[in-house]
């Protein structure tokens, strides 16, 4: 009977979802035309900065119940509507797809067009909450993108296509974890697993943990693989083993072992090959890329960071990546990896 009540209870939240993103999507776009309203106004000169002022006060007294139209607040609108009014129709697309705080985070964090559209693409793909999008802006993940995109082995290209590095990142922040200085890999193993939401979302959305310890045996032997997950969008599983010290050459091994060892005994018929990934706490990127050119497994090594990064640094860095790469590459679609976005012009949302 219970089971019945629940199809009711889930029909209710879908139709209230459905309704809050048509209210979302309607007070975006209402916003969108008001800002478009008042850009228009001053770029004619028919108003000065001034009328916006009387504007926001003839709201406040005709209509009293109304909160969001004070001067900063319509002023935002005009911003909001000149960032946005010459970007591709996909871009725009995504703007009422996230609620107005989303976007005035975007739009007053972001540096540059391809920062803005990066975020948004990611925000509405990964489902962040306003308080996961702040800390993606501190984790400086645009500036990672550009800088340190996924290093990953050829044979993971050629068997899951150039998408597969897409899904993986450079580096992984756990500096929610307030791991120690000299932390074991116990210590990493046991946080990750108390703090496996949080993880989750660091990983990306598509990610489903299977087990911790998985286990693996071959030859009547008994092995553990640390952590082993299940990417939907690139329907493989994903094992991810754990080193405290620096990437070694060697470290691949172990992690191939483990991958023949899911593709032959645990790897569904219809799953693509399993992904393996060494999260380390340092690499050297010229031992990484000699160690995985080799390589015939599907494999990646990442670093995971225990504090947040120097933003200073990064926007420096990113800075003379701009100089030395004008007008700049291209960032994938929707992908925490790769580089800017050509911009054309486009519609309103």
């Amino acid at each position: 009977m219970e089971s019945s009540f629940a199809e009711v209870v889930g029909l209710i939240e879908q139709a209230r979802q459905r309704a809050y993103q048509a209210v979302n999507s309607e007070l975006v776009g209402l916003y969108w035309r008001i800002g478009e309203y008042i850009s228009a106004k001053l770029a004619a000169a028919v108003w000065g900065e001034g009328v916006v002022d009387s504007l926001a006060q003839h709201l406040a007294r005709t209509m009293p119940g109304q909160r969001g139209f004070t001067r900063r607040n319509l002023f935002r609108m005009r911003q909001f509507f000149e960032a946005y009014s010459t970007a591709d129709k996909d871009v725009t697309a995504l703007l009422t797809q996230l609620p107005w705080t989303h976007n005035l985070i975007i739009l007053t964090q972001s540096k540059r067009p391809e920062e803005r559209d990066f975020y948004l693409r990611l925000a509405v793909q990964e489902k962040w909450t306003s308080r996961e999008l702040e800390r993606q802006y501190s984790l400086g993940t645009f500036e990672r993108a550009v800088l340190s995109p996924a290093k990953v082995s050829a044979a993971l290209t050629q068997m899951h296509g150039a998408a597969a590095g897409a899904a993986f990142k450079d580096a992984y922040s756990v500096e929610f974890l307030n791991l120690q200085a000299g932390h074991t890999e116990a210590d990493l193993h046991s946080g990750l697993l108390g703090q496996l939401r949080t993880f989750l979302i660091e990983l990306g959305r598509d990610f489903c943990f299977v087990g911790s310890e998985f286990p693996v045996q071959v030859g009547g032997r008994d092995f553990a693989l640390d952590l082993l997950f299940f990417h939907r969008g690139l329907n493989c599983l994903v094992a991810i083993e754990l080193k405290v010290d620096r990437f070694e050459p060697e470290h691949l091994g172990k992690l191939n072992f483990y991958l023949e060892a899911l593709d032959r005994d645990v790897r569904k018929p219809h799953e693509n090959p399993a992904i393996g990934v060494l999260l380390c706490a340092s690499k050297d990127s010229e031992v990484v890329e000699y160690a995985l050119s080799r390589s015939l497994s599907p494999a990646l090594v990442a670093q995971y960071q225990t504090q947040l990064p120097d933003k200073q640094m990064l926007a420096a860095k990113l800075h003379e990546f701009y100089a030395l790469n004008a007008p700049g590459p291209d960032i994938a679609s929707g992908s925490p990896a790769g580089q800017p976005l050509p911009r054309k012009k486009g519609t309103k949302p």
